[in-house]
């Protein structure tokens, strides 16, 4: 999953059949959107996943009645949060079984990426990854995103200078739209064992603002989605022949 400077790039994997996926290509099977300035990508239970993105649009919709303008993200995810905590806290109550990547934008903090545990914890981050074989692709990250990577001595075992701490560690120059995809593709890629990615598996979605300030949610096609990887495929080989 990749978070760039003005754009939020989302990459995930799809595990339906083939058949299903041909009948329902239209919608989405692990992103949600939750509000016009809100989505979020789930790994884990689908079915735990749609109470908790039910909850994420009432609590949504309801703030923005009540105050006339939307929710903060990181009131949003708070919400989530404190809904999953809960069922940590009784008896006869079992944890939601799914983690979350909530991405959005709002005018206090602009875009925003925050990671959700099926605990209830919540954490800021610039660029990660959840789900299957995670730690994967959370070291591509560590090694291959931003300018800071060759800072040898901003590199931590403990993967924390990816969080949005400002007191983490020196400030990461965050990659271009282009280099987001590439880099996003690469990070599925390593996640999957060393098999390689097609556009009939993969999700790539891109969150960013139009002319007026209004976010834009947008899918990836098939055909765009094959010329990133393309492109990572060539830069692959050519670093493989240097």
């Amino acid at each position: 999953m990749r978070f760039a400077s003005d754009i939020i790039i989302i990459i995930c994997r799809h595990q339906s059949h083939q058949f299903i996926t041909h009948l329902y290509k239209q919608t989405s099977e692990k992103t949600y959107k939750l509000c016009s300035h809100a989505t979020c990508t789930v790994a884990g239970l689908t079915a735990d996943a749609n109470i908790l993105i039910d909850q994420a649009r009432l609590r949504a919709g309801r703030y923005e009645y009540q105050y006339q303008e939307p929710i903060p993200i990181e009131n949003l995810v708070e919400h989530v949060c404190n809904y999953k905590q809960a069922y940590t806290q009784y008896g006869g109550l079992r944890p939601f079984g799914v983690a979350f990547l909530f991405a959005g934008y709002d005018e206090t903090h602009g875009f925003q990426l925050y990671q959700s545990d099926p605990s209830g914890n919540y954490s800021g981050w610039k660029a990660t990854v959840i789900g299957a074989n995670n730690q994967a692709g959370k070291s591509l990250l560590k090694t291959d995103y931003g300018s800071s990577k060759k800072d040898s001595s901003s590199s931590s075992s403990s993967g924390d200078e990816m969080k949005t701490d400002e007191a983490a560690g020196p400030e990461i120059e965050m990659p271009n739209v282009a280099e987001a995809c590439r880099l996003a593709v690469k990070v599925l890629n390593k996640t999957m064992d060393g098999a390689v990615a097609s556009p009939e598996k993969l999700e790539l979605f891109i969150m960013t603002l139009d002319e007026d300030g209004k976010c834009v949610h947008k899918t990836l096609t098939e055909e765009e989605a094959k010329a990133v990887i393309a492109e990572v495929e060539a830069e692959t080989a050519s670093a493989g022949d240097t």
